[in-house]
């Protein structure tokens, strides 16, 4: 069988070529009935456009974007499983990209994005510095920062209060009669981290106590169960354990967690300890872990469509910035109950 034309497919659904090209680039305008005949015949006839042609006629493909840190965290891979579903609704494809925290990888995916001709880019940046941002608006591709704050009006941005998180995951163990607190914490050169710290300090001052006393930061070169790991070794080695822990991440608070208890540490009995982003892990614990919990699946739709809708309406599309507010999760160990599990809670 020869190659398939779009007027063969026209011809096998009963429409016009005009209305293949509609369901292929503007689905939204075609009547959900003549979609579907239209994606059947393409089905049947195994009809594949040429995508390269189709993006020099557009000027971009129908993909979008999607730079992380650190796709090794469960806090990401929830994001990006948001961003697919959003951008597969809407007939988009998401191209990832993975920095690793490193700004050199991350300007090489930039390029690479640019080069495939993406609609936008969905970011969450290694750092502050917008340049490379604006090197990608100056080649008309739309940008949207994710779970990073947006710092000029004309920029859209989808992130979480991580000033007010820092702040429930204190003024929990504070309440807790905790007096002594380690942050355990990420590069100073990360945002999330200094927000979480700010978020802290401020929970210490606000219960009339002086943060440089109460609070300890440990900073660790990435966050991660590892480094979490190693941290508890270092402390466990100074002697000097803090009646509690308030760690920047989840999979930092892992890694402690697995230190205090291989060394016979009792947690929450000597020490207590909370983590942030309430990933998978974090209630499946050995210990189930107290988190403060962000809404990533939301995070990760909400980019999506403020970046699609910025795309096909650059005219008339309001800059939103977009900020969620986080929640704290009690579990074991801080003090609270472990979560119930599914045949749990069918009993």
């Amino acid at each position: 069988m020869g190659t398939v034309s779009i007027r063969d497919v026209a011809t096998r659904a009963g429409v016009s070529p005009g209305t293949i090209s509609n369901v292929l680039n503007r689905p939204e305008r075609v009547a959900p009935a003549t979609r579907e005949r239209v994606l059947r015949a393409i089905s049947e006839l195994g009809f594949v456009r040429h995508g390269s042609a189709s993006t020099l006629r557009a000027g971009h493909s129908r993909t979008v974007g999607l730079s992380v840190m650190d796709i090794g965290n469960p806090f990401f891979t929830d994001i990006a499983t948001g961003v697919e579903e959003a951008a597969s609704e809407l007939g988009y494809a998401v191209i990832l990209g993975n920095s690793a925290g490193s700004r050199p990888k991350e300007e090489r995916n930039l390029l690479v994005l640019a080069e495939q001709r993406v609609r936008g880019v969905l970011i969450t940046p290694t750092d502050d510095d917008p340049a490379r941002l604006d090197a990608l608006r100056d080649r008309g591709i739309r940008v949207v920062l994710l779970d990073h704050p947006a710092h000029r009006p004309d920029q859209c941005s989808v992130t979480v209060n991580d000033v007010t998180g820092g702040w429930l995951a204190v003024s929990h163990l504070l309440e807790r009669g905790a007096r002594r607190i380690g942050y355990l914490t990420g590069p100073r050169t990360l945002r999330q981290c200094v927000d979480r710290g700010e978020g802290a300090a401020r929970a210490v001052a606000a219960a009339g106590l002086d943060p440089d006393t109460i609070l300890d930061p440990i900073e660790t070169p990435a966050m991660t169960a590892k480094y979490g790991q190693q941290a508890a070794e270092r402390l466990l080695a100074s002697g000097r354990l803090p009646e509690a822990i308030f760690c920047a991440n989840d999979l930092l608070a892992v890694g402690m967690l697995r230190g205090l208890l291989q060394a016979g540490v009792h947690v929450p009995g000597e020490v207590a300890l909370i983590g942030y982003d309430d990933i998978d892990f974090a209630a499946a614990s050995a210990v189930s872990l107290s988190s403060i919990r962000q809404p990533t699946h939301q995070l990760g739709r909400i980019a999506t469509e403020l970046l699609l809708d910025e795309c096909d309406n650059p005219d008339t599309h309001a800059h939103q910035q977009v900020v969620f507010q986080p929640e704290l999760v009690v579990r074991e160990s801080t003090g609270g109950r472990r979560d119930p599990q599914p045949d749990e809670e069918s009993r």
